[in-house]
């Protein structure tokens, strides 16, 4: 239907951007956001417009051995039939590791809209999943992420 999101859609939307992540493709990554979208990332910063974001990922990935993405979407709202929030967990696998690093572990939100017929990325906001003096639930993500990590899937989506 025209002028509407389906939650597939959305979906592989965000599955593409976490595989453009784990490819360190600034390109592709930039390319799933809106012109003026908008990355905060985990540590607070942030890259505003399909420019900075690709030009920022690109320094990014040509200095530091990045991470690799896994995740669980929690939820797709449909705020509007061309607006969707998608709410994710995520952990990141360092290279050379097959494990996942509890400390960088994350709650990923992103606002979704419908541009040109074609969903698009407004906003990506990662929040730490520290869960200060709650250890039990860092410990229950890590495990919940870990059997995603362990199904060979980059995203599950229920």
């Amino acid at each position: 239907m025209t002028g509407e999101m389906s939650r597939k859609q959305v979906v592989l939307l965000y599955t593409r951007l976490l595989e453009a992540w784990n490819r360190r493709g600034s390109d592709a990554f930039a390319s799933l956001f809106t012109e003026t979208g908008s990355v905060v990332g985990f540590d607070g910063s942030q890259m505003n417009g399909r420019e900075e974001i690709a030009s920022e990922l690109h320094a990014i990935f040509a200095d530091h051995p990045t991470a690799a993405y896994v995740a669980k979407v929690r939820e797709v709202r449909q705020i509007e039939p061309q607006v969707a929030l998608v709410r994710a967990v995520v952990g990141m696998v360092s290279p050379g590791s097959r494990q996942l690093n509890p400390a960088v572990n994350a709650i990923q939100s992103l606002l979704v809209v419908l541009e040109s017929e074609q969903p698009k990325i407004a906003l990506l906001h990662n929040t730490p999943a520290a869960f200060h003096e709650r250890p039990h639930l860092r410990e229950q993500l890590t495990q919940e992420l870990t059997e995603v990590l362990r199904a060979g899937r980059i995203v599950e989506a229920d």
